[in-house]
């Protein structure tokens, strides 16, 4: 039987990088895990996390790394972290090459978009993306701001 007043999924949102989806146009998604210490598993617990300068770098040793994300340290831990160390993603082999082939190929970048827990454990959502230019910007912001004229529009015929 579920507990109430939990999420049935077990998913528990820690952080989301709302400026990727307005920087850049995202593409394939993954879910990876992350390499964690334990000051830094505790720390995520009280959702402290920053993805806004989060990206992926895959090395020559094909492996993935999250770097740029921001878990600040814990006063009170025994054993402390840096903040902005890279961690190590946990991907299936097939998945890193898909990502590297579409960094280097198509000259995409990769960003994380989401951390989370799922069934008690960190897991980070990436996205492939390419970089939107100054004038894509502009039209998403005004395409932002028709809907919610129209919501609020909408909203007030219903009121009267």
């Amino acid at each position: 039987m579920a507990q109430q007043g939990k999420e049935s999924s077990g998913n528990r949102l820690i952080a989301r990088n709302k400026r990727a989806r307005f920087e850049y146009e995202l593409g394939d998604g993954y879910e990876a895990g992350v390499v964690l210490i334990g000051s830094e598993a505790r720390s995520l617990r009280d959702r402290a996390a920053d993805l806004s300068d989060a990206w992926v770098e895959i090395d020559p040793h094909h492996e993935a790394w999250l770097k740029g994300m921001r878990i600040p340290e814990m006063k009170h831990a025994a054993f402390g972290h840096r903040e902005n160390r890279p961690r190590k993603l946990l991907l299936h082999d097939y998945e890193i090459t898909r990502l590297k082939s579409a960094v280097e190929r198509e000259g995409m970048t990769i960003v994380a978009t989401r951390l989370y827990f799922k069934n008690h454990r960190v897991k980070v959502e990436i996205h492939v993306a390419r970089g939107k230019r100054k004038h894509d910007k502009r039209q998403a912001l005004k395409e932002r701001d028709a809907a919610r004229e129209a919501r609020d529009a909408i909203r007030r015929a219903k009121g009267n």
